[in-house]
């Protein structure tokens, strides 16, 4: 339904503004070709790698508590099979925390992204609004973007190359 009511929108603002121009980029193919974006986004991924294993670690400690208490369980009194119960159930509750604060929609990897990603995102904000404005282009759509639905789109309105060039470096040449 919202695609369809942006389609025609988009229809009704061609026919009644046509000398309204109009231009699309492509962020992911912008933010490939930036190596500060590149060494942010391996940053994070080591992060993430790192709490993953704290968290696996920790998953594993759990299990193995619990593997030994059902062990030892026949051997137990009813006061140390509680007490060994709660270890567990609290040791399990410490580690979804974690699991909570390194991962959550608040937690320290989204943090971390958005401290490293932020800058590098207005910046290129800033370099797609001034070149658009050279331009003389009413509207810029990111078609890479799930949001925005684009039924055609001439490769000539397409200013991700100068975006590129206009922040200091080579289109065309990807970074690994």
């Amino acid at each position: 339904m919202r695609k369809i009511i942006f389609a025609g929108l988009m229809l009704l603002m061609g026919l009644t503004a046509s000398a309204q121009k109009f231009a699309y980029v492509d962020s992911e193919y912008i933010l490939k070709h930036l190596p500060d974006y590149k060494s942010a986004e391996n940053q994070i991924k080591g992060l993430s790698d790192q709490y993953q294993k704290q968290i696996d670690e920790s998953f594993a400690e759990i299990d193995k508590m619990y593997r030994a208490y059902q062990a030892d369980q026949v051997l137990l009194t009813d006061d140390m099979r509680k007490r060994r119960e709660n270890d567990i159930i609290e040791r399990e509750k410490k580690a979804k925390e974690m699991q909570r604060q390194k991962f959550g929609p608040e937690g320290d990897l989204f943090q971390m992204r958005v401290k490293l990603l932020k800058p590098i995102q207005d910046k290129v904000a800033t370099i797609v609004a001034e070149t658009a404005k050279n331009k003389f282009i009413d509207f810029v759509f990111d078609k890479s973007s799930e949001s925005t639905m684009m039924i055609y789109a001439s490769s000539s309105y397409d200013i991700s190359n100068d975006v590129i060039l206009r922040l200091g470096y080579k289109p065309g040449t990807l970074v690994k």
